[in-house]
Order: structure tokens, then C-alpha cells, then sequence
């Protein structure tokens, strides 16, 4: 098959070993020179070294016509990828080139193979034939960038040695052909021979990758896929631009020569590396464009200063018109054009003065807090920043602290006021000299001298005025002994007048006395003591208490002190330490006491730790530093609480005894512990309470409510009668549920109605207590009683005192003997009475109901509203037909 492929393993090693063996022939600069190579290249690999100084003496861009390779800049030549020379010739062009000169030059390589050639086999036709020239291999092609055409224009051709023996097809496949952009490429399939379709644009395509198949008819490949790489040559048809529409630089004033101002950079869209793209700055036109202060590198781009005379205060902006040629700035080159603005940064380089030389003012003696005086001053630096912000400074005349100046934010004056009273009687008269500078640092022009502080003298007068009394010092300290039992004298603070210079005729009184602890002498000030003094007081601060003083005179003006009574401290407060010990077996084994005491450091630590006689046994105390002790059990302890008695003692031997609850648990820290279940009891148990009167009180009486609650409820459950009520149909209920079909002239023929209004029969001689657990009746008395809303039956009655006895089975004889001897009775009373007022009460009998009911008038057996009818009469069973006999009239 003939497609160039890589060569077997041990041919693939000579060849590599070979060509660092790489015979280089040097012929004149910039001839033609020959390279003699391996057939097979590996990637990175050195191919031979050109002379480039010979050629180009000041080469700055060297670069290959051929991908395949690069150049370095000593001229040594390396492979970029895996390369297979096929055919054994391959020649490219090194390009030189020199910025300065604007010269170039052009070297020509030309690679020869070594090495012995292998042919393939492969089935064929004709076995016996043989190719005799390599066609199916890649072959370099470029195409040019907005190409005219005409179109479609050949680009190149692809053959294969199978066509000797077979008909062979070309086709094509990548971007250009079925991949964006489509159908810019297609081939012959015939000849092999590649055309384009249209121009294309390089910046948007920078080459296009295909791969070449050669096919039988029927589909049979006797190549490889051969990769075909189509470059676009680059052509100059965009010009750069500047990469910033708008662009401003800062420098400070009064910079030094070839400060840099800032980088501009331009934008070329054509292909890098090339003279299409070899840029050229240039400074149009500066404004104002006197005199000349900057310009421009013209390969970088790097904008700097040129003069020493840029001063903000004369012109703070200045606008450069750029301009960006390609073609290394020739005028046949494209190019664009820009503004940059550079914008001065302000210095402190202007020193503020004042408006006056000097200036006067008055105050009354005693004021504070007062302004006397306002100066202003000029600066002609930049406005509300650090370099025109004033600072002023009193140089002379305040040595006494009187006097404040600051500066206003707002105007940037300087502002005199009094801050300490002044005494007429001792200075009538105070002069200052005030200085100014910056908030920043003076920045002078280069070898010039910084300028000396502007300054301006003020006259303070002072004006007498009568005084009130004075207090001082502020504060007067006096020292006590701590425990200073109550009723003891303490000198106290003294006031004087300025006037008289003495306190006759002055007034104390307290204005802070926290807990109360002494009086005042209205005449003199002294204090006498209401309290016994205690150092350890929270009231008392680093051994000192504070009692505010007020001096008052005969006119009322006033004064204001502080006496500290500075307490000496006395060993009355034995070591405290904290009784609850945790110790944790599983981190240690011992706990750590840390005591405190509430005396001074001269009456507490070192500390001596004893321990008990009784709990010497169990346990071990040991001092550590003085200050904390160690506790530790002598053998293993249950988990459990146990008491420890110790003592403590300070450095004076002061001493306090306590009994420490030891908590040896099973745990890494104190807030994790588990205590075992016994203990856990035993924490669990509430302590003994105490209760009061009150609390036993309401116990009891709570306890008499409820006998009485539970009194009321017996009494109700075996003192109350069962009033039950029945239905005034006794006669159809008892009909329907019973069982037994007795004779039909045992039962009333007459149609006799029952009372339409609601009767009660109550047995109010039945008593729970009466019944058995069979619901037996012992005695019955019924009662008729007119009124009510519900009918009662025999179920009802007897249902009364039968409340586990199932509902609704009775025999005949229950039946008969509660409705016959009622029934006769209201019969016989009927017939006694004339009126017929029980007739009319008890007993009413139907009435003719109309054609068409064949069951006539059944008052006793039916209690339906007349809109519901008795058809069910005519569809009985033969059992219940007797029933219905008695109860129909004919």
C-alpha cells in the first residue's frame, strides 16, 4: 500500500540516534543550505543550526515559512510535531528581519533524507506489479487571504499509486467541506484535484484541517486517510485600533525628566508576528502644545515626560492626539487614530499663609470653652484635599495650656479658644505665635528649597472679674486605716478664696459619697465616719474611695474637689476557695484548687494547704506554686461524692477551714459527667421541706372537700330513684315484638285507641338497690299521669330494673297482665261517666277512613301518620293473619 507511515522500532531508534549526528552545510549567508536528516522526525527534535548573524547582524524576528518548524534565536532549527519526510525532499524559508534597519532578509533550508526506503505489499490484482512513485502523502498548501478568484480556484491535487490497479474515487471531508464553514472545498473524485469556492477571511478562519480518502467502486480503501492542512496567508485588511476608546493617564506636577506617564496599546487583527501587524506609535499634536512636555516610545507605546515644568497650578490637563500605523509605520500602512488625556496630579508644593500679620483679641478672666478669635489663611493647592488643608500650631505663649487652636472643616480657619481659665491677677496680658502648615508633607520642585513655616502673632487681653472659689488641686489624697470604726475624725478638703486668698467664709457640702460612709463639716470640710471602712468593699477601686466636695461662697459661686481616702490594707479575710470538686478519672486524677482572697497581695498568697486527719487516709494535698493545690485520691475511688475537710492559711498565718464535695465521676470534662445509678438516686432525692401554717391550712382543708365530694357522690348512687317512662303504644309495640300468638279474644275486640296525648307510667317504687343481676322485680305500682313527649311500653317499665336483660323479649302472660286490668278500668270508668270526659280523654275510636282500604280502621296495631299507607296489611304471612283478625273491625 503506498502511504507514508511511520518506520518500524529499530529503524525509528537509528534514525533517532542519527540525527544527533545532524551534519549541518554551511554555504554563504542567506544561500540556499542543505540539511541531510533522518526520513522520520520526532517532535522537538534538532534538525541542523543556520548561521543567522552571518545573514542578519541585528535580526529581531526570525520565524519559518513552514509550521512544521521553528526557529530559535541562535538559528537552531526543531520539529514541532512527529514529521515523515515524503517525498524524501522537503525546503522552507527562514525569514529575517531587523526593527531598527527595517531590513529583511530570507534563508532557504532544504532537508534530504537518509535511509533505506521499504515498500509495502499489498493484495492487488496483479501481484507482480509495482508502484513507481509515492503520491499519497501530505503535501503543503496555503491559501491567500480575500483572494479575487477567479472561482472556483484550484488549490491542489491528490493522487494515489492504488490507481495503477484500481479505479479510483477522491473525496474529501473537514471544515470547509461538511463542517462550518460548508462548501467552501470541493474535490474531483475523479483526478483528486481540490478547488475553493470563495474568498476567505484569515481573521475568521486561520487554516483548515481535511482529510483526503481515496475509495474503490465498491468501497474498498487501499489508502490511509490522508490529513490535508490548508494555512490562509494573512493579508493587511485591518488596520489597529486603540484597545481603549478613552484614555486617561495621571502624573504628579513637577515630576523629573522621563517619568513614566503610561502604556497605550493598539489592537491588530491581522496575523501576529508579521509585518501586518508591526506597530508604530506616533504623538500628533498635544494640547495645549506649549511647551512640549511628553513623548511616546514608538514600539511600546510608553508615554513619559520630557520637561520639568509641569505645574499643576498653571495647567492641570493636558490631551495627546495618537496615532497606530501598521507595516512598521511605512505610509503605505494602515493606521488609526486616538486621544489620550493626562491629567496632573496635585503636590503639596504651595505653602498656606496668612491673610494678616497679626491680630488682637480679649477675654474674661474664668472663661473656658470659649472662642476669642478666628484667622484665615490662603493656599493655592488643590482645594478640600491634604495639601491645602491647614494645620495651626501655638509656638509661644501657651505654656500654661490656656489656650486651643484648630481648623474649622468647613472654611479652613484657624479657631482660638480658652480651655483653662486665665487669672487676671496673675497675667493681664498673653501674647501668641501662631503657625501654619499642611495636613501633607511640603513637596518641592526638584533642587529647590522647602519654604519656612508662615506665622502671625495674636494679643490676648485679659478683663478682670470677681472670682468665686478655688479649689485646689482637683484632688487631695488622704490615707486611713482599713476597719476605721465609725465616728472618727478625717481631715478634709480645703477651698481658698482667690480674692482674700484664705477659705473664711466658705460652705461644704458633699456631692458623691457611694455607700454613705462619712459626714461633712459644713465650716471646716472635715469628714467624720458613719461606717466601719472596708478596704474589700465594692465601692472601694485600687484601695481608694472618692468623695465629691462642693466649696460654696457668700455669693454663691462654687467650686468643685475630690477627696481619696487611700485605705491601708488589713489581713481580716481568711483564703475562700470553691467547695465543688469535679475529678474526671478519664483525663486526670487529681483536681486543682485555686483559693482567693479578698485582702491585698501583701496579706494573701503564699498559701498553706492542710489536710484533715480523717481524710488523710483517702487523700493527698499538695501546694503547687503557693497560689494553687493539687488533690489526688491515694487509691482508686468509686464513682461518688465524698467530703473532704481542709485548710487553708494566707502568708500571716489568717486561716479558714472547709469541707470540700469531691465528685469523682467517670468523664473527660466536668460538664460531661455520669454518675452511676445509685448516685444518680441519690441527687435525685428532693430535700426536707419545712411547710408553714399557711401550707398546712389549705392541705387540710383540700382534704375536707374532697370527703365531702366523695360523701355527695355515695349518697346520690344508693338514695336515687329510677323514673322511667313508657310510650303511650303499648299495645303495637308489645303486638310486634312478641312470640307468642295467644287467643284473639283475649284481646279487646273494640277499637280501642290509646290517649293521644303522652301518658307516663312511672315506677317510682323501684330502687337500684332492689335489683338483682337478673333485673327481678320486687314491687310495681303504675301510675297514669297526663302530659309528657314520649310513649312508655312494658319494654320501658320493665326495662327500668332490668339493665343487662336483652330488650324486647317478654311472654304473653307479662303482656296480658299489664294491659288487661288498665283496659278494663278505663272501660269501666267510661261507662260510669255521663260526660264521657274519659272517653273523650283516654279512648277515641276511629272513624270511617274512606273507599279503598281493605285493612278498615287498626287504631291499636298501627302508629303511622295518616299520609303513610296500610297496604303492608294485605301481603301478611299465615303466622301474623291472627293478629291482624283481632285487630280489623268488619
Amino acid at each position: 500500500m503506498a502511504v507514508a507511515s511511520a518506520a518500524p522500532g529499530s529503524l525509528l531508534c537509528r534514525q533517532l540516534l542519527f540525527s544527533l549526528l545532524v551534519l549541518i552545510l554551511f554555504c554563504d549567508a542567506c544561500q540556499k543550505i542543505s540539511l541531510q536528516v533522518p526520513s522520520h522526525l520526532q517532535a522537538e527534535t534538532l534538525v541542523g543550526k543556520v548561521n543567522v548573524k552571518e545573514c542578519l547582524q541585528l535580526a529581531s524576528l526570525i520565524r519559518s515559512s513552514d509550521p512544521d518548524f521553528r526557529v530559535l534565536e541562535d538559528g537552531s532549527v526543531y520539529t514541532t510535531h512527529d514529521l515523515v519526510l515524503s517525498p524524501p525532499r522537503k525546503s522552507f524559508s527562514i525569514f529575517l528581519s531587523d526593527s531598527q534597519q527595517q531590513e529583511q532578509r530570507e534563508m532557504e533550508i532544504v532537508l534530504e533524507a537518509r535511509g533505506k526506503k521499504v515498500l509495502k505489499k499489498r493484495h492487488t490484482k496483479n501481484a507482480a506489479l509495482k508502484r513507481s512513485k509515492r503520491r499519497w502523502a501530505p503535501i503543503p498548501c496555503s491559501l491567500m487571504e480575500n483572494s479575487l478568484g477567479p472561482f472556483p480556484q484550484h488549490v491542489q491535487q491528490v493522487q494515489s499509486d492504488a490507481a495503477q490497479n484500481y479505479t479510483i474515487f477522491y473525496s474529501i471531508s473537514g471544515p470547509g467541506v461538511d463542517k462550518e464553514p460548508f462548501n467552501l472545498f470541493f474535490i474531483n473524485k475523479d483526478t483528486g484535484d481540490i478547488f475553493c469556492t470563495r474568498s476567505i477571511d484569515r481573521e475568521q478562519y486561520q487554516e483548515f484541517p481535511l482529510y483526503a480518502y481515496a475509495t474503490t467502486a465498491d468501497g474498498y480503501a487501499p489508502e490511509y486517510p490522508l490529513p490535508l492542512l490548508f494555512k490562509v496567508e494573512d493579508d493587511n485588511d485591518n488596520a489597529p485600533y486603540f484597545e481603549n476608546k478613552v484614555t486617561v493617564f495621571t502624573v504628579p506636577e513637577n515630576c523629573r525628566t522621563g517619568t513614566s506617564v503610561g502604556k497605550v496599546t493598539a489592537i491588530d487583527l491581522d496575523e501576529p508576528d508579521t509585518l501586518h501587524t508591526r506597530l508604530k506609535y506616533k504623538i500628533l499634536q498635544q494640547i495645549p502644545d506649549h511647551p512640549k512636555h511628553f513623548s511616546i516610545h514608538p514600539d511600546t507605546g510608553v508615554i513619559t515626560t520630557t520637561s520639568l515644568l509641569l505645574d499643576r497650578e498653571k495647567c492641570d490637563t493636558y490631551q495627546l492626539i495618537m496615532e497606530v500605523r501598521d507595516m512598521g509605520g511605512q505610509h503605505f500602512g494602515l493606521f488609526n487614530t486616538g486621544t489620550i488625556t493626562i491629567s496632573l496630579q496635585d503636590e503639596n508644593d504651595n505653602s498656606p499663609y496668612f491673610t494678616e500679620n497679626s491680630y488682637f483679641a480679649e477675654v474674661e478672666e474664668n472663661r473656658i470653652d470659649v472662642e476669642i478669635l478666628r484667622m484665615a489663611v490662603h493656599d493655592l493647592d488643590l482645594a478640600n484635599t491634604a495639601h491645602s488643608k491647614a494645620v495651626y500650631t501655638i509656638l509661644q505663649g501657651n505654656e500654661n495650656g490656656n489656650f486651643k487652636i484648630s481648623t474649622d472643616p468647613n472654611t479652613n480657619e484657624a479657631v482660638l479658644c480658652v480651655v483653662k481659665p486665665l487669672n487676671y491677677e496673675v497675667n493681664r496680658q498673653v501674647t501668641l505665635q501662631i503657625g501654619v502648615v499642611n495636613e501633607a508633607q511640603f513637596s518641592s520642585a526638584p533642587n529647590s528649597q522647602p519654604p519656612t513655616m508662615c506665622t502671625t502673632t495674636v494679643t490676648v487681653k485679659v478683663k478682670d472679674s470677681d472670682e468665686g472659689p478655688e479649689c485646689q488641686p482637683p484632688v487631695k489624697v488622704i490615707q486611713s486605716k482599713d476597719g476605721l470604726p465609725a465616728g472618727q475624725e478625717l481631715l478634709g478638703y480645703k477651698a481658698m478664696d482667690p480674692e482674700t486668698r484664705s477659705g473664711e467664709g466658705l460652705r461644704y457640702k458633699k456631692l458623691g459619697d457611694e455607700d454613705n460612709w462619712f459626714e461633712i463639716n459644713e465650716n471646716t470640710g472635715d469628714l467624720r465616719t458613719m461606717k466601719v471602712l472596708d478596704r474589700e468593699s465594692k465601692f472601694v477601686k485600687n484601695d481608694q474611695y472618692n468623695v465629691s466636695v462642693v466649696a460654696t461662697d457668700a455669693g454663691g459661686r462654687s467650686c468643685t474637689g475630690t477627696l481619696v481616702v487611700l485605705l491601708e490594707d488589713n489581713n481580716d479575710h481568711p483564703p475562700q476557695v470553691d467547695k465543688d470538686v469535679t475529678i474526671c478519672q478519664h483525663a486526670q486524677d487529681f483536681a486543682v484548687l485555686s483559693p482567693n482572697d479578698a485582702d491585698g497581695p501583701e496579706n494573701g498568697p503564699p498559701f498553706v494547704f492542710l489536710l484533715d486527719n480523717s481524710a488523710s487516709r483517702h487523700w493527698t494535698l499538695g501546694s503547687k506554686d503557693g497560689k494553687t493545690a493539687i488533690l489526688r485520691a491515694k487509691q482508686h475511688m468509686d464513682y461518688n461524692y465524698y467530703n473532704v475537710p481542709i485548710t487553708i492559711k494566707d502568708r500571716h498565718g489568717l486561716a479558714a477551714k472547709h469541707v470540700l464535695s469531691v465528685r469523682v465521676c467517670d468523664c473527660t470534662t466536668p460538664s460531661d459527667c455520669r454518675m452511676s445509678s445509685k448516685v444518680r438516686d441519690r441527687d435525685a432525692k428532693l430535700p426536707n421541706v419545712i411547710l408553714g401554717k399557711w401550707a398546712i391550712l389549705a392541705m387540710v382543708l383540700g382534704s375536707a372537700l374532697l370527703l365531702c365530694a366523695l360523701f355527695t357522690c355515695f349518697c346520690v348512687a344508693t338514695k336515687r330513684t329510677v323514673k322511667k317512662c313508657i310510650p303511650d303504644d303499648v299495645a303495637q309495640q308489645n303486638l310486634i315484638v312478641s312470640n307468642t300468638e295467644g287467643p284473639g279474644e283475649e284481646v279487646m275486640e273494640a277499637n280501642i285507641r290509646l290517649p293521644t296525648q303522652t301518658s307516663h307510667i312511672c315506677d317510682t317504687s323501684m330502687s337500684v338497690g332492689t335489683l338483682g343481676g337478673q333485673g327481678v322485680k320486687t314491687q310495681q305500682s303504675f301510675e297514669m299521669v297526663k302530659g309528657g313527649s314520649g310513649h312508655q311500653t312494658l319494654d320501658s317499665v320493665k326495662g327500668a330494673g332490668q339493665g343487662v336483660l336483652e330488650a324486647g323479649r317478654y311472654a304473653y302472660t307479662d303482656w296480658h297482665s299489664f294491659t288487661q286490668p288498665r283496659l278494663g278500668e278505663k272501660v269501666y270508668l267510661c261507662g260510669q261517666d255521663e260526660e264521657h270526659r274519659h272517653s273523650e280523654d283516654q279512648v277515641r275510636s276511629y272513624h270511617y277512613e274512606g273507599k279503598g282500604s281493605v285493612a278498615g280502621s287498626v287504631g291499636c296495631c298501627s302508629d303511622r301518620q295518616e299520609e303513610e299507607g296500610l297496604e303492608f296489611l294485605d301481603h301478611l304471612e299465615p303466622k301474623f293473619r291472627t293478629l291482624a283478625k283481632t285487630c280489623v273491625r268488619k
